[in-house]
Formats: structure tokens, sequence, C-alpha cells
């Protein structure tokens, strides 16, 4: 029955969506590899027509194919038309243009991470810290543009305080970026207001970058004390993984308060640092599940479909949902 796109169904090409019919040898389409968003290059186009296409309708939209197109599921490749009841590889379309970052692993990393945790604030597309000394937020600045190359400065703002019934003086660093903003959200998993995020175990990927966080996150929501340094938070479950990771001995507050943890200088003598491998980029692959497959047969003019082959890599993005030509 052929396989194919109509013409008039989108694609996403790097820059922008295309209709299938504009997609021409040279041009650069997205892919997914594994979990990351890629790029990959038309080599060849073919046209064929068909007189029945279908439609696909997804948890995301509704997009249309022939029915012998392969889409991705867990399981492999499957026909458009065998689809229902199936989940696809997809990716969030929006965001295909977006910047991408290289995080360097390390102290600063950590110390974002950590700090972030404590006291920072992640939005929709943006990273902030608010905070009332200078030195602190000038550090978070720093760290932040070292682990992942964006650009970071320093704000004087205002803010109420209940304390003093009045506002207070303060510092922001503010970073719009959606990209990072995923990626905070991936670390503490999924969730990253401060009462529900975990423990971000990707901070174990060395000593330099645990040690980073252990001081990002005293800065924000901690205090030195003689021979070492207590962290408060009401986030309980957060407390006490940290506490299983140092070795240390944590009892939550039974009136649900802010409870402490104390990190002893020597904690590394009581529970030696063992490390863990997490993914610091960003996954970008997800699942839609099929709800319908609708045949679609012309009834005067045949559908136009377009193939391609690429390279490096077969598979192209179809309003996000990835699909590939038969081998």
């Amino acid at each position: 029955m052929g396989h194919g796109l109509p013409s008039r169904q989108t694609v996403n090409a790097v820059g922008g969506r295309l209709r299938a019919r504009s997609i021409q040898v040279g041009c650069r389409l997205w892919t997914l590899q594994e979990e990351r968003t890629v790029q990959t290059t038309v080599t060849d186009v073919a046209v064929t027509k068909v007189r029945e296409v279908v439609e696909v309708v997804t948890d995301h939209l509704t997009f249309t194919v022939a029915p012998d197109q392969l889409l991705g599921t867990p399981d492999g490749w499957v026909h458009a038309r065998d689809a229902r009841g199936t989940v696809l590889a997809w990716t969030q379309a929006r965001k295909l243009n977006r910047q991408r970052l290289v995080v360097t692993p390390g102290y600063d990393f950590g110390y974002l991470v950590g700090a972030t945790c404590s006291d920072g604030t992640v939005g929709k597309n943006y990273v902030s810290l608010v905070v009332n000394e200078q030195r602190f937020a000038e550090r978070y600045a720093v760290c932040l543009s070292r682990a992942t190359g964006l650009s970071a400065r320093l704000e004087a703002v205002t803010r109420p305080s209940g304390y003093l019934q009045r506002d207070a003086p303060g510092f922001r660093v503010r970073v719009v970026s959606s990209y990072l903003a995923d990626l905070m959200r991936q670390y503490v998993g999924g969730d990253a207001h401060h009462m529900r995020q975990r423990f971000p175990r990707v901070v174990l990927r060395n000593r330099a970058t645990f040690d980073g966080f252990l001081d990002g996150y005293a800065d924000g929501d901690g205090c030195p004390i003689r021979g070492g340094r207590v962290l408060v938070s009401e986030n309980v479950p957060f407390l006490a993984e940290l506490g299983r990771i140092i070795g240390a001995r944590f009892t939550p507050r039974p009136d649900s308060r802010a409870s402490h943890l104390v990190v002893a200088d020597s904690w590394p003598s009581r529970s030696p640092f063992q490390p863990e491998r997490h993914p610091l980029q960003l996954r970008e692959s997800g699942w839609a599940e099929v709800h319908e497959v609708r045949s679609r047969s012309a009834k005067d003019k045949p559908y136009v479909l377009y193939s391609y082959r690429l390279d490096p890599y077969p598979g192209f993005l179809v309003n996000g949902h990835l699909a590939r030509q038969p081998w």
C-alpha cells in the first residue's frame, strides 16, 4: 500500500516545520537517537501515488501517513495501520530549535544543583535565585556560567520581608533557558518544588560534584557549626536520602516543621563516597499513546506520498513522532 507522507503533512525540519512536499535533498531534519534529538540529512526523495492513507490519533495530535509507514515503538518499528494501542517515540516539537547546553560535571555543577535545590526557583523556561547575601548570589552566577556556558549576571532587587514588615534588599540571578529548567526538573525527579523534589543523584557522579552540591545547599538552607554544618528543610525524604549517603543519623521532626540534618566534616571516614553514573544531558524523548488509526480513501485524485532516505540517521519526526522509511 506504499509508504510516505501526504504532501500537506508537516515534518520537523531544522529551522521549523515544512510540508512533506517541500522537503528536498540536502534538507536537515530532526530525529530521535536513543534519548536525544539529533539532526539528519535528506539524501533522496521518492514520490508515489496511493488511494489510501491513515490518520494516527495520539495523546498530542493527529497526523496522516501511508498505511505501511514505519513508526517507532518500544518494541521496534510497526506499520502505521497496526499502531493502535501501542505507544510511539515522541518529543515536544516546539522545543526542537532551542539552544542545547553541554553540562560540565564538577564542583561548579554540583554547587549549581545544590543551591537551586535549596533556594532556587525553576520556572517553565527559566532558573533563578533570589537571596539576601551578595556573596552567595555571585558564587551561584559564576558556577552557573562555568557549568552550563550560559551568561549569568547579578541584579539588585527588593522583596517583601515578613520579619521586617517591609521590603528588604536582595540579589537575583536569573537565566532564561527552558533547556536548563527541564534539566533541573529531570535531576530532581520531575517536580522542582522544594517540598516535592527528590534528591538529585546526578551529583553523585564524583566527589568534586558532591562537595559542590553540599556547599551550594548549605549556603542556601544551612548554617555552620563546630565540626560541620546543619542543613534545614521540611522535605523529609530529601534529607533522609542525603543522610543515608553520608552515613548520618537523621530523625525528622514529628510536628511537620523543618527538620535538621547534621553534615559532619568527618562524614567521608564513616561513609566512603560511592560514585554513581546518571545522565547529565536532558532526556528529550517520551512516549505518545496511539488511541485510534482511521483509514481514509481518495475519492477523486489519489494521494501523493513523499518518502525520504536520510544520513546518518534513518528516522525523522512527524509532528514530534518518530518515523522512518522501510529498509
